[in-house]
């Protein structure tokens, strides 16, 4: 822990970067998947039993937490890690992708948005500045700014438009966020599919020496391959010595390939949601329990993971309780996934610390490739 926040490279191997991310609330090893905590909860899991499997930061929404109970409410509690038992970092996202995708009706100007809520139909007003104020108020450790997310595919016109806004708010937005030592304020890269808009994003975002850089604006729809290619054309021209961040990604191939390319962070609802909806992330790829195969299979979904909810309870058992409709089942599979996710990101981590990320991505991916158990 520092009283500053700093981040310190500790071994590369390729692109692939092994760092620590330091603040005063902890110390954030990367590369690092962040469980999505959106409205102060990571669905069906208990905080200590996140943090326990080895995640140092979870991540909050701004929108969602404004909305209910309220930022004014929350701080007057103490602030988001006293009201949730959370002691360790958070980061919150800016609010800006929800009020894009939720919202039914809304009003964007130079100003900001203007928006109803999806709760009771109220119109609330998002600025830059009430953007970064909601995320002082929840007391977060990492701010995103306000950005507009464009899903694709978009015009070159509208997307080049977003992009220009969104710069104009990131400016705003570190106007707003001021000198916290222990904190920071990152900016989001935008520019759709469109490389020499990414590219422009990334170094006029650079030039504003933020603490941190997220690529934004992917993983809304387009495929692999073209997010691939849009981390490849913005990587170059983000500040080697920050943190780069790759919002709202991904599956455990995605991260694979985008560590190889030099990303830092991730978070995405996946593993909690898949969880939920009876599919399992394991070392031999994707396992939907919802299958008949597994209805009479007393096997684990994975007789070597270190975590309970793989080692100890029976296909047939989660089988059972997925089509019964039991929370239980969701929460066993929730905690797989995050399991999962969790060791996967150590493993990166050795692996670039001993030069041999390739290989281990390879044998990753090779798991994967075989697939499961055959069935009984």
């Amino acid at each position: 822990m520092t009283e500053t926040f700093q981040f310190k490279l500790l071994a590369t191997d390729g692109k692939a970067r092994r760092g620590e991310v330091s603040m005063p609330r902890g110390t954030i090893r990367t590369p690092a998947f962040m469980p999505v905590g959106t409205v102060g909860t990571v669905k069906a899991m208990y905080l200590d039993q996140v943090h326990e499997l080895g995640a140092d930061i979870i991540l909050g929404n701004t929108y969602h937490l404004m909305l209910r109970p309220g930022p004014e409410r929350v701080a007057r509690l103490g602030g988001l890690h006293e009201l949730i038992r959370w002691p360790h970092p958070i980061l919150t996202d800016s609010g800006g992708f929800q009020v894009m995708s939720l919202s039914g009706l809304r009003k964007l100007d130079e100003q900001g948005v203007t928006f109803k809520s999806h709760v009771d139909g109220a119109l609330h007003h998002m600025s830059p500045e009430r953007s970064i104020e909601i995320q002082g108020l929840l007391d977060s450790d990492i701010q995103m700014q306000l950005d507009e997310c464009v899903a694709l595919p978009a015009s070159p016109t509208e997307i080049e438009r977003a992009m220009e806004m969104s710069l104009r708010w990131a400016e705003r937005c570190k106007a707003a966020f001021g000198d916290q030592p222990g904190k920071a304020m990152f900016g989001i890269v935008q520019g759709g599919d469109i490389p020499h808009l990414r590219v422009r994003s990334a170094q006029a975002l650079a030039g504003l020496d933020l603490k941190g850089y997220a690529i934004g604006g992917l993983a809304v729809g387009e495929p692999q391959e073209v997010m691939l290619d849009m981390i490849d054309t913005t990587i170059p021209h983000m500040p080697f010595e920050k943190p780069r961040y790759l919002m709202g990604v991904g599956t455990p191939d995605d991260m694979l390939k985008s560590v190889a390319r030099g990303i830092d962070m991730f978070d995405c609802v996946m593993p909690t949601r898949s969880g939920r909806h009876g599919l399992a992330f394991t070392r031999r790829g994707r396992i939907n329990l919802r299958n008949a195969r597994h209805a009479e299979d007393m096997r684990p979904l994975d007789e070597e993971s270190n975590c309970p909810a793989a080692r100890d309870y029976s296909r047939a058992y989660l089988h059972h309780l997925i089509r019964a409709n039991e929370s239980l089942g969701g929460m066993l599979l929730t905690w797989n996934n995050l399991s999962y996710y969790q060791d996967l990101m150590a493993g990166i981590r050795k692996a670039i610390e001993q030069g041999r990320f390739a290989d281990f991505m390879a044998e990753t991916q090779e798991n994967w490739a075989r697939g499961d158990l055959a069935p009984l």
